[in-house]
């Protein structure tokens, strides 16, 4: 396992399901036997203003926030916040924008969060292996989500 701490920020406006990614995130990270630390910054979120939330996961996790230059990806539900959010993004970080996802091929929309949840977890098998891995453990990847999805 690594010693590395990871960083994450989901990024979106209220009602989109930012807090809910993040909580999913959390929980698969915690159920994997990490440390996990997660806050989040609410504004006018019910109102439809920004939402971000940051989660750190390792071996041992000292703070909750994740600060600007350090999010090893950024997962971003709003066109509008790409932007807004992309300084916390560290150099060689990895974003993960809304229009990864064609939200017409969603079996709804509000789903978008989840949808990009799958990318993060592609992205991140990607990041920790070497790229002549990536093939061989996509298929596994799948394998796995299909043997989840029959029980």
């Amino acid at each position: 396992m690594s010693s590395q701490v990871v960083n994450v920020v989901v990024a979106g406006l209220g009602g989109q399901g930012a807090i809910k990614a993040s909580d999913i995130l959390a929980d698969v990270a915690f159920r994997a036997g990490l440390d996990v630390k997660k806050a989040e910054v609410h504004g006018m979120s019910q109102r439809g203003g920004s939402v971000t939330s940051d989660v750190r996961f390792g071996p041992h996790v000292e703070s909750p926030m994740v600060t600007i230059g350090e999010a090893d990806f950024l997962v971003v539900l709003a066109p509008s916040e790409v932007e807004v959010t992309r300084p916390l993004l560290k150099a060689g970080g990895t974003l993960i924008p809304p229009d990864l996802v064609d939200e017409k091929a969603l079996p709804n929309r509000k789903s978008l969060n989840v949808a990009l949840l799958g990318a993060l977890w592609y992205e991140a098998v990607k990041a920790a292996l070497p790229p002549h891995l990536h093939a061989v453990n996509e298929k596994a990847f799948q394998l796995g989500r299909a043997a989840a999805g029959a029980k």
